[in-house]
């Protein structure tokens, strides 16, 4: 089988073994004729030796993105040889990939709760888990008229825009540290169609909205991760994505302990801070949270893996 991505271009035989041999292809397949099929097999067996814990689909991502194509499409043209031409772009892909860099930083885009966000090394990746601070959002606002929220930490924006999406008469103040990141999340919002209800804000924590309140809902993903655990984070995330988004200091509270404070004032009686959290940090920011009288706090929310993964807290009237 072919030992590196640089093998996609051209059949080659190793060990004496062809790729047709070796699994890619029928045997009375052509070895100089690199299909949609052999492709995807080849680079789904190619990545799941280098690490990679969705081979096949990094595989079909790259693929479609290079092809201009609907996943689905691979399918419906499994047997169409690919040219030499996006056969090396995709061999780039590939080794990048195989090298560490996130699909979704490769190919430039990733969904979140049925939204296509752009995102670049300049913001998180947003991911599944995150979902539930929107599911929570909504069902706190569901019986609220134009309710008025603030997305700290922004990032991409997937916060922010998956809650404006689906409460229709809710308006966001999203804040970001990082301008790249600002950018990348006002760009999310003008593609769909939400900058009318989303007002963009660079500074730190509850500093560009500390005279726009209050609110009804403050909710934000937080860095959580302690200082001394990035190094042991996977590749894909420790090298290329932004560290400033994942480090919370010694505890993993430093940024989520003014959040709680700042809530206290910034809320509404009856306002909800929800919080997304590691799966670790249960007991200390319940703890952090409790030491408040002004919070009530609710159950906490575990993800799909049944791990710890979101707070929220009412304040008191």
């Amino acid at each position: 089988m072919p030992k590196d991505a640089d093998s996609l271009h051209a059949s080659q035989s190793v060990n004496g073994t062809t790729p047709a041999a070796a699994g890619v292809g029928s045997p009375q397949d052509d070895p100089d004729r690199w299909t949609v099929g052999r492709l995807l097999t080849w680079t789904a067996d190619y990545l799941k030796r280098r690490g990679s814990e969705s081979p096949r689909l990094d595989a079909e991502v790259l693929l479609a993105d290079v092809l201009s194509w609907e996943r689905v499409q691979l399918y419906t043209h499994y047997e169409d040889e690919v040219g030499a031409t996006p056969r090396a772009t995709f061999r780039d892909l590939v080794r990048r990939r195989a090298e560490g860099t996130p699909v979704a930083y490769l190919v430039g885009r990733k969904e979140f709760y049925s939204l296509m966000l752009k995102v670049s090394p300049a913001v998180l990746i947003p991911r599944p888990d995150s979902e539930f601070v929107v599911v929570e959002f909504l069902a706190m606002t569901k019986n609220l008229e134009s309710p008025r929220a603030v997305d700290i930490g922004t990032g991409s924006g997937c916060l922010a825009l998956a809650c404006t999406l689906h409460q229709k008469s809710a308006r966001f103040i999203a804040v970001d540290l990082s301008p790249e990141a600002l950018a990348i999340a006002e760009g999310n919002a003008k593609k769909h169609g939400l900058s009318d209800r989303i007002v963009f804000r660079q500074g730190n924590l509850f500093e560009p909205v500390a005279d726009d309140g209050p609110f009804d809902v403050i909710l934000s993903n937080p860095p959580y991760i302690p200082s001394t655990t990035i190094p042991t984070l996977e590749p894909g995330v420790r090298l290329y994505e932004p560290h400033m988004a994942l480090d919370g200091g010694d505890d993993g509270l430093r940024v989520v302990e003014p959040l709680v404070a700042g809530a206290v004032t910034l809320l509404k009686p009856g306002g909800h801070l929800i919080l997304e959290i590691g799966s670790d940090q249960e007991k200390p920011v319940r703890d952090l949270i409790s030491s408040h009288p002004a919070f009530e706090l609710a159950p906490t929310i575990r993800d799909h893996a049944n791990h710890p993964r979101v707070i929220r807290a009412t304040r008191r009237a």
